[in-house]
């Protein structure tokens, strides 16, 4: 087994305080999160049977639907309550995403759509990735999720609650550093587009893309879900996810997402 060198907030949190796996099934923008990343990861897959590590990939939310869709998934995970929950949809095993015990070119994907989120470290981040790249196949596909550095700021206003002094000096700590390390939240790293790309690029990756999953009308999806009466309606959603959609070929919109989706190619020669 590889490795594991947690942040204790980041266990707290995941096995003590939140459910990544019901957060995306049950609220409003968790919901199109998983839409539009299924979306996304459908593009540029390999087709069945290829095999996929799903590397920090949580409860297996992600595992399920790649397994339904005739995929071969292991997944890593360093939380284990969710090793224990996604061994119900995969073969699933505690590991640390910057240590992989998988061999060299052993995968046809590998994707990290959680572990670069909770990486404060440039470092640690880079080792992630290069992980990523050694594990994946020559021409294999490596997709990566990070938090996007303005989510906050759209976020909290959802909330109604921006304009207070502690929410206040906590996105503006955020926007000025691209880390959170306080109350609400845990240990976490957000990242800008062009930094993002960057640090595929770095990593070795071919032709890197990046997407804003979510688009830029997330926030108001969550507004509605805030607000008294019964939320978002279909229409609301519907037309938040063509945004997301018809923002793609313009990069200055990816500022407007709450997460970003990398995705690069293991050079073939």
């Amino acid at each position: 087994m590889s490795r594991i060198e947690l942040s204790p907030s980041v266990m707290r949190f995941y096995s003590q305080t939140v459910d990544e796996g019901s957060r995306l099934r049950r609220s409003a923008d968790g919901r199109l999160e998983l839409a539009r990343t299924k979306e996304l990861l459908r593009r540029f897959l390999p087709p069945v049977p290829a095999t996929v590590l799903d590397v920090g990939g949580g409860t297996g939310i992600h595992a399920e639907w790649l397994v339904r869709d005739g995929y071969e998934v292991t997944l890593i995970d360093p939380v284990p309550r969710h090793v224990e929950q996604a061994a119900r949809v995969c073969p699933a095993l505690l590991g640390d995403a910057r240590s992989l015990a998988a061999e060299d070119n052993s995968y046809d994907v590998v994707q990290l759509l959680g572990p670069l989120y909770h990486l404060p470290d440039d470092a640690d981040r880079r080792q992630a990735l290069s992980e990523a790249r050694r594990v994946a196949r020559p021409g294999g596909l490596v997709a990566a999720a990070a938090i996007n550095r303005y989510a906050s700021l759209f976020e909290h206003v959802t909330y109604a609650h921006l304009h207070t002094e502690p929410m206040w000096d906590a996105v503006s700590s955020i926007l000025r550093t691209a880390k959170h390390e306080g109350p609400h939240f845990t240990v976490a790293y957000f990242h800008r587009a062009e930094e993002l790309l960057d640090e595929l690029r770095d990593a070795g990756l071919a032709d890197v893309q990046v997407f804003g999953i979510e688009g830029p009308a997330w926030s108001l999806v969550k507004t509605a879900e805030q607000q008294p009466g019964e939320g978002p309606t279909d229409d609301l959603i519907a037309a938040a996810t063509a945004a997301a959609r018809m923002a793609e070929p313009y990069p200055e919109l990816l500022a407007a997402s709450s997460h970003l989706l990398a995705v690069g190619w293991v050079p073939a020669g």
